[in-house]
């Protein structure tokens, strides 16, 4: 499956903002979709998954509560709605999708597809 990421953007600190993933598959039922983000010298860190049969979610600590991703039946997309956005946040987002009906993963090596990122800067 082919992800392509978009949505990024610059913010200032306490807005939102509004990531998508579309996928290339049509049928996205065997799949968890996660999102990843990156800063320059840092491993890939776990924001939020979501399995596509199902819905269970889960999240990182710290995004809990400010963040939300949700499945797009219609496009065969997933979104990321960010608000109360921290300078803490900027980095560059990557979606990817692992395949499995039961699970989802919260480490980079549980998925086997990735977008190319889309870059979130949160000025003061």
């Amino acid at each position: 499956v082919q992800l392509q990421a978009s949505g990024g953007g610059l913010v200032q600190a306490g807005g939102s903002l509004r990531l998508s993933c579309a996928a290339s598959e049509r049928t996205l039922s065997s799949y968890f979709m996660g999102w990843f983000r990156q800063t320059p010298g840092k491993e890939r860190e776990f924001v939020a998954t979501i399995r596509w049969s199902g819905g269970n979610t889960y999240y990182a600590d710290s995004v809990k509560g400010r963040f939300t991703i949700s499945r797009d039946y219609a496009n065969n997309a997933v979104h990321l709605q960010m608000n109360n956005l921290k300078p803490e946040d900027t980095a560059v987002y990557y979606c990817a999708a692992g395949r499995s009906i039961v699970s989802t993963s919260t480490t980079p090596r549980g998925y086997n597809h990735w977008g190319q990122g889309t870059e979130v800067t949160v000025s003061q």
